[in-house]
């Protein structure tokens, strides 16, 4: 199955302080990713090309990282996830900033069932939240976008 996932965000910050952030990502003091609620992103040396990591049961490598661009990484497991996923950051002008995330892959055999099934929907939801994570650093009054009853569902189950 071809999929294509794509999330936006735009974030009403200069994109030099949208970048700092992102430059904490998988760091111990991440700013970007919503660890309060998910597995952390974790990678031994850092965001590195090359570099080995993932979170939860997903795994993945730092195929390409442009530093204030894109940072791009090729799925390692699980089996049948044969593609990327990657942040971008583009400025909308000199206030304003875009942040988006791509699942760009093929799913094969059981894959296909994990993802349409279960995580696609864990997926969206970490996603939005970790976009909650990247605003909220320039919020006084705090966002959390809502799970759906399928994500709680998910959740309940896989704990």
């Amino acid at each position: 199955m071809h999929v294509v996932n794509t999330h936006k965000r735009i974030i009403n910050q200069p994109k030099a302080d949208v970048v700092v952030l992102l430059e904490t990502l998988s760091t111990k003091d991440d700013k970007v990713w919503p660890t309060t609620n998910w597995p952390a992103m974790r990678f031994r040396n850092g965001l590195k090309i090359g570099e080995k990591g993932g979170h939860g049961i997903i795994r993945y490598a730092v195929e390409d990282y442009i530093l204030g661009e894109v940072i791009v990484f090729k799925f390692l497991k699980p089996k049948g996830f044969d593609g990327i996923h990657k942040f971008e950051i583009f400025e909308k002008d000199a206030n304003t900033t875009e942040i988006k995330h791509s699942i760009i892959m093929k799913t094969h055999g059981l894959a296909t069932l994990q993802w349409v099934f279960v995580i696609r929907w864990l997926h969206d939801a970490l996603i939005e939240n970790a976009f909650d994570t990247i605003e909220n650093n320039f919020l006084e009054d705090k966002i959390f976008t809502k799970w759906t009853i399928w994500v709680r569902l998910w959740r309940f189950i896989l704990k």
